[in-house]
């Protein structure tokens, strides 16, 4: 792994940017666009990103960004990819799509699926704080099983989290990755990988959110930690038919390291104080994880 010494000093986000304390969007966009350089074109749909990096006519980011409806960022990172082909410059410019859970999990998959299936050369982020953040924290297909949002007050979400890495994966691209935010030297080496990669490469982000976790700001990147840790999160990378997976998760696939308790990363957190009153919730919540596990161990082969 990269050193925190080897990691380029060079900066494409600005202070005074719009992020909320803690936002764990903000640290990945941070460490992957010091891998990409800035010879990167980025797209945004609508999301929190489209304010982070400033309101017009202002912008925090030392790179072309290109805003554009919360439904079309495939769309739009495909056209700037068709533009620099057409130009001849496809192989000097990275292009990448960095949108927010709601914007790729519903609104956007069918255009990300398209652009997919066609193998268009860009990567697309999808940095998952889990909640529609931008417009109130209302639920999205990435909001976890009990877990309270503004559109599901009473008793939280009722259903599991979509697999959305793994339905990327299966659209046979030549790289997708499933990072956390709250590691961002792997943030950093996964993002290099995938510069060098040509097609659509698909990387999500777990990115914590102490405004829609309810959780201290300056505990943001111990919960990040924390669902690596219980298991909540998985790290993982598959690079052409090959998976595998990535830092601590490894070391719990692998036997070397036990999860830490469920209840660790569910209790502190505000959003799930409904659900750890119910332990049969929280054993069905337990059930989703260990299922996750199983698929990907069978992907994996361990």
């Amino acid at each position: 792994m990269v050193t925190i010494k080897e990691l380029p000093r060079d900066e494409y986000i600005e202070l005074g940017h719009a992020a909320c304390a803690g936002c764990g969007a903000t640290i990945a966009i941070r460490h992957a666009l010091k891998a990409l350089g800035g010879n990167t074109i980025l797209t945004v749909p609508a999301c929190c990103m489209s304010v982070i990096q400033g309101l017009f006519p202002k912008n925090a980011l030392h790179l072309p960004v290109l805003n554009t409806a919360f439904e079309t960022a495939g769309a739009a990172a495909s056209g700037i990819a068709a533009g620099l082909k057409f130009m001849g410059k496809d192989k000097d410019i990275n292009v990448m799509a960095w949108a927010g859970d709601g914007g790729t999990y519903d609104i956007g998959i069918q255009a990300l699926s398209g652009a997919a299936e066609r193998q268009t050369n860009f990567i697309y982020t999808c940095y998952n704080n889990e909640s529609y953040g931008n417009t109130g924290q209302q639920r999205s297909g990435a909001t976890p099983y009990g877990a309270f949002s503004t559109t599901t007050p009473i008793i939280g979400k009722q259903e599991h989290r979509k697999p959305m890495a793994r339905i990327m994966a299966e659209h046979g691209i030549p790289y997708t990755a499933s990072i956390s935010a709250a590691y961002p030297r792997l943030v950093f080496e996964t993002y290099s990988k995938a510069k060098d990669v040509v097609g659509t490469r698909f990387i999500e982000v777990h990115a914590m959110c102490p405004t829609g976790w309810r959780c201290a700001t300056w505990d943001s990147v111990k919960f990040g930690k924390l669902a690596v840790e219980t298991g909540v999160w998985i790290m993982w990378e598959k690079e052409g038919d090959e998976w595998r997976f990535l830092g601590l998760s490894k070391r719990i696939a692998e036997g070397k390291i036990k999860r830490k308790p469920l209840m660790d990363y569910l209790k502190p957190q505000g959003r799930f104080r409904t659900l750890i009153k119910d332990p049969e919730r929280v054993k069905e919540f337990e059930r989703g994880i260990n299922r996750e596990w199983e698929i990907l161990k069978k992907r994996v082969g361990c």
